[in-house]
């Protein structure tokens, strides 16, 4: 069985995926490279983001990159950390945001994991990477599968809304009926991209208005202090 533990909703909507040669040829791929290299998250947190955020509970969909690079920060959701460790700037940038448009208390720390309870799906477009070598498995098949992940959601459900944050995630609209579900664009919040249209552009409030409307739960977007 190829399927990794995941939560039963996702093993079913993704059965095919996981039982396709892509998959298993990343799957080899990642072995691999495991037997000479640091890999991260943790082999039991690559899919933490599935776990903690079943199929029918997902709202809002975080669109990231690939996970932190550093000892210690990737825990297998987009742009978090665990509790205990540093806010990477992009993360800060968020928070700051965050605070500016709700004016939600700035944390120390920066776990999202009350955003993914919530159905917040936080995601990597590619879901592993080599310590301190950024993109480094970007060749590996990881978008094969969150590629589908994202067409999947968006042509089985209605009304999600998708935050698409930098080039690398606004390439994604593509796969998004913009008819069905709200897309909301932005400059990356990197220190190097911020400036350029992400300060200001309240997603924040702007997804819970979206959801609102649709008679849905807003998220809280607070986290613990």
């Amino acid at each position: 069985m190829i399927q990794p533990k995941i939560h039963p909703s996702w093993a079913e909507l993704l059965n095919d995926q996981f039982q396709s040669a892509s998959f298993l040829a990343l799957k080899t791929a990642l072995v691999s490279e495991k037997k000479q290299h640091v890999v991260y998250p943790p082999s039991g947190q690559i899919f933490r983001a599935f776990d903690l955020t079943p199929v029918d509970n997902v709202r809002v969909v975080i669109l990231g990159q690939d996970p932190y690079h550093g000892p210690g920060q990737a825990h297998g959701l987009s742009f978090s950390v665990p509790q205990g460790v540093r806010q990477p700037p992009s993360l800060g940038n968020i928070l700051k945001e965050l605070h500016t448009d709700l004016g939600v208390p700035i944390p120390v720390g920066g776990d999202l994991t009350p955003w993914a309870q919530q159905g917040v799906l936080l995601i990597n477009a590619t879901l592993t990477v080599r310590k301190s070598s950024p993109g480094s498995h970007q060749k590996f098949g990881w978008e094969t599968f969150t590629d589908t992940v994202i067409k999947e959601l968006a042509d089985s459900k209605e009304h999600l809304v998708f935050i698409l944050w930098g080039n690398f995630a606004r390439a994604k609209k593509a796969l998004i009926n913009s008819n069905k579900h709200l897309i909301l664009e932005a400059a990356h919040p990197s220190p190097f991209s911020a400036h350029k249209g992400f300060f200001g552009c309240r997603h924040f409030s702007k997804a819970n208005d979206y959801l609102s409307s649709k008679g849905m739960q807003p998220i809280d977007w607070s986290l613990p202090e």
